[in-house]
């Protein structure tokens, strides 16, 4: 991601309590680390250092790949063992009909989803929504998704953030029942996000994918497929991040 920037000339290292911020010109870029713990932490020590230095950061966009869910067989919502669960966040979307993300291709988040914040029930899995407390979704600004889609190419969808990578057949099944319009998992972008939503600052979530949802095949990744295809998408993303006003009218 880093060549998207390189018109702005070598990056200047800024070092920060356990991050190095790499900046180029007006943009800065972490490599926030992995899981959403690591990446929470990450992007508030930058977001708290910019806003104490009177620069705070206007939007925050977590980059990086991901797997990808196959569409759904049949179009019909695959089975799992969470029948009868409460909706997940986003499952009220207008848009319900099951999607897939091909490895190598790019997805954009319209809905941030944490998956497996909750508990486990007799009755199965109870988002921590449900509990009583906090948030699973975070909802990137609708405007600024459908510039970035355009630009882009990439599908627009949920992007899941899981603590422990997929690796089954029936787990992928499982999620791909409770969010219907998931397109890829990741590990940080509901970390970021709610770094960014702490800073009230907009967040937005790129990933390129890998890899299918489901059982573990190292030998069915494309890790560098997918990486070159992060950069292309990153590089036609910036002139959208730097024209898009984040002080436009509400969103629709």
């Amino acid at each position: 991601m880093a060549r998207a920037f390189t018109c702005a000339g070598p990056a200047r290292e800024v070092l920060l309590p356990g991050v190095t911020v790499h900046r180029f010109g007006g943009h800065d870029l972490i490599a926030a680390g992995v899981g959403p713990a690591l990446a929470a932490a990450s992007t508030a020590t930058a977001l708290t250092a910019a806003a104490l230095g009177g620069t705070p950061y206007d939007l925050v966009v977590s980059a990086g790949i991901a797997g990808g869910f196959a569409p759904a067989a049949g179009g019909s919502r695959a089975p799992a063992a969470d029948v009868g669960l409460p909706p997940a966040a986003g499952a009220g979307h207008p848009s319900q009909a099951p999607a897939g993300a091909p490895v190598g291709s790019l997805v954009l988040a319209d809905e941030i989803t944490a998956a497996d914040l909750g508990a486990e029930t007799g009755e199965g899995f109870l988002p921590v929504t449900e509990l009583g407390f906090g948030t699973v979704t975070h909802r990137p600004p609708a405007s600024l998704v459908r510039a970035a889609g355009a630009a882009t190419g990439a599908a627009t969808g949920t992007v899941l953030t899981v603590s422990t990578v997929t690796g089954t057949a029936a787990r992928a099944d499982v999620l791909r029942a409770r969010h219907p319009r998931a397109l890829a998992e990741a590990m940080e972008g509901f970390g970021v996000a709610e770094a960014a939503g702490a800073h009230g600052v907009p967040v937005l979530e790129l990933r390129a994918v890998s890899n299918p949802v489901g059982p573990r095949d190292r030998s069915a990744w494309r890790i560098g497929d997918a990486l070159a295809a992060l950069t292309e998408g990153f590089g036609k993303l910036v002139p959208v991040l730097e024209s898009w006003n984040p002080h436009e009218s509400a969103e629709r």
